[in-house]
């Protein structure tokens, strides 16, 4: 690949250091971590992928940068859409077609294929809607929305064996992970231009390749919190009630995304209470973050600090100098045996017998 050959002497500049997200159309040939490593290295940051596709698969591939990694066990859970080509190894008609496929929606036992990344147990996956979009002789071309985890290549296999004749896939294209489209992609070379022109002075594109990190959660529900408390959030404390200023109904266990009064998103959080179960202003913790994305500092701190008196240390600890070592001679041994410790060996015995094993005559 020619991207690939120009990356190969390039030096890594840092381009990029805050969390967002990149919606690549990854090619055909190349793997998720491939494509995931060459972005990472026209940005010079950290990155990550979510949703892996396999490398002959095209289409959307999500490309977490900075903190936004940590989005990824989220980002893994939202369903999917695919166009793919199925070839079938016998003659079938159109309307037998179209029948399978609604037998085929709902949900499914699956056992991954033998070249997967994850072990081959049997599971059970929801196909939500599967389209026959034509039949060309044995070529069958649909649009499968299913859930996260879900072998496309599996299914076009049960599929084939469904209707006596057997069949393979032919060729598969991702057109949606989660909120993001095709519409929202951009290619590697769209990346690398956008980088050049970031190192010339011009970032305006790469700024607008690149999604907010609350963008990748829309339908969690919100927290809008008081800048008092967001600093204590960034540091990892929880947030009590007094800290939140409104907030979207929610269980209990639930995860959440919260949001400074500027809409500005700061953490993740599980709640732990239910919404119903206290008022904005009351006290008692509600939430406890579990993915940070706000750097500490950006608001001022609103919490102080314990006014508790802790003892002095100890002189030992003083006399320490730099290499750790104390200062001064190292005590003496043992000058003088312990008189309450009792004799060795069993009572009535002489010294000389101490030891020994009890011989018969």
């Amino acid at each position: 690949m020619e991207l690939h050959t120009a990356l190969q002497g390039q030096e890594p500049v840092h381009l990029w250091n805050k969390a967002g997200i990149i919606v690549i159309d990854k090619p055909r040939g190349p793997s998720s971590h491939e494509v995931a490593a060459w972005v990472g290295k026209m940005l010079g940051c950290q990155v990550g992928h979510s949703g892996t596709l396999d490398p002959a698969v095209s289409g959307v591939l999500l490309i977490m940068l900075g903190n936004a990694v940590r989005l990824a066990p989220l980002l893994l859970q939202h369903d999917k859409e695919y166009i793919c080509l199925m070839r079938l190894h016998g003659d079938v008609d159109r309307e037998r077609i179209g029948k399978l496929a609604e037998e085929f929606t709902g949900r499914l036992y699956q056992r991954p294929p033998r070249k997967s990344a994850v072990k081959r147990n049997l599971r059970i996956r929801e196909i939500q809607e599967l389209e026959i979009l034509d039949v060309d002789g044995r070529l069958v071309l649909f649009r499968a929305r299913c859930e996260a985890g879900t072998y496309i290549r599996s299914l076009c296999h049960h599929m084939g064996l469904a209707l006596g004749v057997g069949g393979h896939m032919q060729e598969l294209r991702r057109t949606r992970s989660g909120t993001f489209t095709e519409e929202s992609m951009y290619t590697l070379y769209d990346v690398q231009d956008a980088a050049v022109a970031a190192r010339d002075g011009d970032r305006s594109a790469l700024e607008a390749m690149v999604v907010s990190v609350d963008a990748a959660v829309p339908e969690l529900p919100i927290v809008v919190v008081r800048d008092a408390a967001i600093d204590a959030l960034c540091h990892g404390a929880s947030l009590a009630g007094v800290g939140v200023v409104s907030c979207m109904e929610f269980g209990k266990g639930q995860t959440v995304a919260v949001l400074s009064e500027k809409k500005e998103f700061v953490c993740l959080g599980q709640t732990l209470v239910p919404s119903v179960s206290f008022k904005p202003g009351d006290t008692g913790l509600v939430i406890a973050p579990t993915a940070v994305f706000m750097a500490p500092g950006t608001y001022p701190r609103g919490w102080t600090k314990s006014d508790k008196v802790y003892p002095p240390k100890s002189d030992k600890k003083k006399a320490k100098n730099k290499t750790g070592g104390i200062q001064g001679p190292r005590p003496a041994g043992r000058q003088e045996r312990r008189s309450d410790r009792k004799p060795f060996g069993k009572p009535g015995l002489k010294p000389d017998d101490r030891g020994q094993k009890k011989r018969y005559h």
